[in-house]
C-alpha cells in the first residue's frame, strides 16, 4: 500500500508546475537580511535566471529578500502592453520576456507576412538595472480562443549562451524563434497546427547543444470545431533549428511543463561524465524518462488520470533514492500528486512512492531547498514537505485566494503570489513561522524572476524591479 496524505496537514505538494532538477549542493543555506529593511542584497555568487522558474527549475537562488516593501522601494516600474502571464528571465543584466502588442505602422511587414495577424508577440529585452528597453522584435500573431487565465503570450523565453528562444502558438501553428542576445535573428521554426482547449502556455528549455519543447496536444474531449493533435517531444540543434531527434507520446490533454535533466550511466559511460535524461510528466504516459541524446524512452509510468499541467520535480540526494515528482488535475477538483523512485540502474522499474490526493496543486511549480519542498496550491494552502521522509507534512498554513504564480526562495525566503497580487513572504524553513503580506496593487499570474540582488516582478501590466 502507498503511503497517501489525504488529509489537510498533506494539503498539497502544491503545484509542481515546473519538472524541477534538484542537486544537493544548490540548496546551500543562506543568511537572511534583516526582516524589516525593504532591501536587496546578494549572499554569495550571483546566478542567472535563465529559464522558467530559475536556474535548473528549482526556484531557489541565494540572496536576500526583504519580508516587506512599498511602491517607493522599487527601483524602477516600465509600463507593458498587456497583462500576459508569461515569466521574465535575467541572464547577463538583462531581463527578456515575451508580450501581446497591437500592430502599428511599423508593422506593414507583418501584416504581408501574415495578412490574417490582428496582433504582434513581441520579445522584448530590458536593462535591468535601469529598466531601460534594450530591443523589440515582433512577431504576427492570428489571435485564437484560451482559457480566461490563460495569454497568448503565456510562454517564458529561455537563454543559453548568445542565444535566447521562446515558443508561441497562434490560430496558425505553433512557432519557435532563435536569436542572439544582440536581437540579431538566427532561425525559425513552424511546428504546424496545435490542438487544445486552455490554449497554449509550454516553455522550451536547453539541455547540452539541444533546444527541447514538449509539444502537448488534445486528442480527448475537443471542442467541436477541433481535430485531434499528436503530442511528441522535440530536441532540436540550438544553432540551426534543425531537428535531431523527435518523440511521439501518448496524446490524451496538453500538459504543459519544462522538462528535467537527471544523470545516469550508460554501458560504457565514465561514471564522472554521466548521461542525460529527460523526466516529463503528461496524462497519458504519466511521469517519464527520454534518453536526452537520442530521444528513445527509457521508462515510464502511468500515474495520473487528468490533465498534467506542472512539470516534475526531480530531487535527487535522498537516502530511498531519487524522486521524481508530478501532478495531475483540473479546474473542477480531483487533484493528485505522485512521487516516483527513479530507476537507480537499466534494470531497475520506477516505483511509486507515496501519493497526495486531498488538497493537491494543479498549476503553481514548488520550490526545493535541501530536502524540503515548499509549496502553494492553486487554492491558497502553503505546505512545507521533508522528502526524505517520503513526503512528510512539516506545516501548512492556509493563506487564501487562488494561485497561479509559482513560489520562489531567495536565500532563506520564500515568496509566493496570488492572482489579485498578494505578496506573501515568510522562512523557508522546516519550522512554520510568521507571514506576511503585501498588496501589490495588480494580478500576478507570471512567476517572479531574481539575479544580481533584484527581484523582477510582472503585476497587472507593469514590470517592476526591486534592488538595494
Amino acid at each position: 500500500m502507498l503511503p497517501q496524505f489525504t488529509g489537510q496537514r498533506s494539503s498539497i505538494l502544491a503545484g509542481v508546475a515546473t519538472l524541477v532538477l534538484v542537486f544537493s549542493s544548490i540548496c546551500s543555506t543562506v543568511k537572511a537580511a534583516d526582516s524589516s529593511a525593504a532591501e536587496l542584497t546578494t549572499t554569495g555568487p550571483t546566478s542567472d535566471w535563465p529559464q522558467f522558474h530559475g536556474p535548473a527549475g528549482i526556484g531557489t537562488v541565494e540572496g536576500n529578500l526583504p519580508s516587506e516593501w512599498t511602491a517607493n522601494d522599487y527601483a524602477w516600474t516600465v509600463s507593458l502592453s498587456g497583462t500576459d502571464i508569461g515569466s521574465p528571465v535575467i541572464v547577463d543584466g538583462v531581463i527578456y520576456l515575451i508580450e501581446t502588442a497591437p500592430l502599428n505602422s511599423d508593422s506593414q511587414q507583418l501584416q504581408t507576412i501574415r495578412n490574417r495577424a490582428n496582433k504582434s508577440i513581441d520579445l522584448v529585452a530590458f536593462d535591468l538595472a535601469t529598466g531601460n528597453e534594450l530591443w523589440r522584435r515582433k512577431h504576427p500573431l492570428v489571435d485564437r480562443g484560451r482559457h480566461s487565465r490563460n495569454s497568448a503570450a503565456s510562454t517564458t523565453p529561455v537563454v543559453s549562451g548568445d542565444q535566447v528562444f521562446f515558443v508561441y502558438c497562434d490560430a496558425e501553428g505553433v512557432y519557435v524563434q532563435a536569436y542572439g542576445t544582440d536581437s540579431t535573428p538566427h532561425w525559425t521554426r513552424e511546428l504546424g497546427p496545435w490542438t487544445g482547449v486552455h490554449g497554449y502556455g509550454t516553455s522550451p528549455m536547453v539541455v547540452q547543444d539541444k533546444l527541447v519543447l514538449f509539444n502537448a496536444q488534445q486528442a480527448v474531449k475537443l471542442d467541436a470545431n477541433q481535430v485531434p493533435g499528436q503530442s511528441r517531444v522535440l530536441a532540436m540543434d540550438k544553432k540551426t533549428g534543425e531537428d535531431i531527434w523527435s518523440t511521439p507520446l501518448e496524446t490524451t490533454r496538453p500538459s504543459y511543463g519544462v522538462p528535467a535533466v537527471h544523470p545516469f550511466i550508460k554501458p560504457g559511460d565514465d561514471p564522472a561524465n554521466p548521461s542525460l535524461e529527460l523526466i516529463m510528466a503528461n496524462t497519458g504516459n504519466g511521469i517519464f524518462s527520454l534518453d536526452a541524446d537520442t530521444g528513445k524512452m527509457r521508462w515510464s509510468i502511468k500515474v495520473f488520470d487528468k490533465r498534467s499541467c506542472s512539470s516534475p520535480l526531480v530531487v535527487t540526494g535522498l537516502p530511498g533514492g531519487d524522486l521524481a515528482i508530478g501532478t495531475c488535475g483540473s479546474g473542477g477538483g480531483g487533484n493528485m500528486l505522485s512521487a516516483v523512485r527513479i530507476p537507480a540502474s537499466a534494470g531497475d522499474q520506477p516505483q511509486e512512492a507515496f501519493q497526495v490526493r486531498r488538497a493537491a496543486p494543479y498549476v503553481p511549480t514548488s520550490a526545493v531547498k535541501g530536502q524540503y519542498l515548499f509549496a502553494v496550491s492553486d487554492s491558497g494552502i502553503a505546505t512545507c514537505y521533508d522528502l526524505n521522509e517520503d513526503g512528510r507534512l512539516c506545516w501548512n498554513q492556509r493563506l487564501g485566494g487562488n494561485f497561479g504564480a509559482s513560489p520562489i526562495i531567495v536565500g532563506d525566503r520564500l515568496l509566493m503570489i496570488s492572482l489579485d497580487g498578494t505578496a506573501f513572504i515568510t522562512s523557508a524553513t522546516a519550522t512554520r513561522s510568521k507571514i506576511q503580506r503585501m498588496d501589490l496593487g495588480g494580478r500576478v499570474g507570471a512567476t517572479p524572476a531574481y539575479a544580481d540582488g533584484r527581484l523582477v516582478i510582472r503585476v497587472g501590466d507593469q514590470l517592476r524591479c526591486l534592488a538595494q
